[in-house]
């Protein structure tokens, strides 16, 4: 979790972004996660009643402080989405819950922030069509199972094969990467997969997870991407999010590199990618 305070703390020190580019959200409320999430879920879970086993399953012993930071996380999301809307882009410092699924938390996710958001754009309106593109190194198996069978939230999840979670969900596109895999493979499986899905999907907003555990450095990632393998990765999407005009919120995913320096100089890229493309 110290990540989630470094990062700000870096693009202030860096000068990419200012104090007044940061919003704190408040906690989401119950219809609104109920819209990605089972109502009993949902219910013991704030009550703080979920079972022994769930608890294990997610990984987090359960708290009263714990589900409130992940309210707080999913309305973030759906916040962003609305400054996306206006900007082009927005991010969540955190987020990128992508291992919850619609009644079981998991990997400690227990709440699904994008996979939340998705539903309310669609749900309110607001949007026709989603895309989701994870790039985390792990399945967005969460996310996949939300959105199975729902036409107007397409699910991209690029990952390691022989990572967690070992028994995977069926996104409409999954791309499962052999352990090692580098930059070069990577990118040219990326773009390929971009350039298919962009004109058959025709998105009107993008949701993007960006996990830096795609790093050769992450001890629980199998693949191996340089920092600059993953730059070019986030100029990727955010290049066809751009040419597309399409809207595009981005949360962080995991990182877990030896180095916490390693996790926050990889998560601060994104941004500063971002920033650039969209300046």
């Amino acid at each position: 979790m110290e990540k989630y305070e470094l990062i700000p703390a870096q693009l202030l020190y860096e000068g990419t972004v200012q104090a007044d580019s940061f919003f704190e959200p408040v906690k989401a409320d119950f219809k609104t996660i109920a819209l990605a999430h089972a109502t009993g879920y949902c219910r013991q879970l704030l009550d703080l009643t979920l079972s022994p086993s769930m608890v294990r399953r997610i990984g987090f012993p359960l708290s009263a402080a714990l589900v409130d930071r992940e309210l707080r996380i999913v309305q973030g999301t759906l916040e962003a989405c609305g400054f996306a809307n206006q900007y082009g882009v927005a991010f969540n410092v955190a987020g990128g819950t992508h291992h919850a699924g619609y009644n079981w938390g998991e990997g400690f996710c227990l709440l699904n922030d994008q996979a939340v958001a998705a539903a309310y754009l669609i749900h309110s309106r607001i949007c026709r069509q989603v895309l989701v593109v994870d790039l985390d190194v792990h399945q967005g198996n969460g996310t996949a199972q939300i959105f199975a069978g729902e036409p107007r939230v397409f699910t991209f999840s690029m990952h390691s094969e022989r990572n967690f979670p070992f028994r995977k969900e069926r996104s409409d596109v999954d791309v499962g990467l052999p352990e090692g895999t580098g930059d070069e493979a990577y990118l040219a499986v990326l773009e390929h997969q971009l350039q298919a899905i962009f004109p058959r999907v025709q998105p009107d907003f993008v949701f993007y997870q960006a996990g830096v555990d795609v790093l050769a450095t992450d001890k629980l990632g199998k693949l191996a991407l340089t920092p600059a393998g993953c730059r070019r990765r986030d100029e990727l999407v955010f290049e066809y999010c751009r040419a597309h005009k399409v809207p595009l919120q981005v949360s962080m995913g995991g990182g877990y590199s030896l180095r916490i320096r390693d996790i926050v100089d990889a998560h601060c890229q994104t941004f500063k990618v971002a920033a650039r493309i969209y300046d």
